[in-house]
């Protein structure tokens, strides 16, 4: 059975300025995941991605590329407690 489950992603490489957050919310809102993404100052991307465990799993290997124009270069993915979000929502 397909559990829901929850991912916190950090994402370093050329993440920023090539529509990596909005890709994301176009693809996480496609899987039916909520959460949400955002840019950090260093850099990198931070997302919090929650809902069935495929769903969410084929995000975080969809972030692992990203969109053209992105290269990435990390992506760290820790497992955690779902809050329910109920969307997902580009955060700045």
């Amino acid at each position: 059975m397909d559990q829901h489950v929850a991912r916190h992603v950090h994402v370093a490489g050329r993440v920023q300025g090539v529509g990596f957050r909005w890709h994301t919310r176009a693809e996480a809102r496609a899987l039916g995941v909520t959460g949400w993404v955002k840019n950090l100052a260093d850099g990198r991307v931070e997302a919090w991605i929650e809902g069935h465990e495929v769903s969410v799993d084929t995000l975080v290997a969809w972030l692992r590329s990203g969109p053209s124009g992105a290269y990435v270069e990390e992506v760290s993915v820790v497992e955690t407690a779902p809050r329910q979000a109920a969307s997902f929502e580009i955060l700045r």
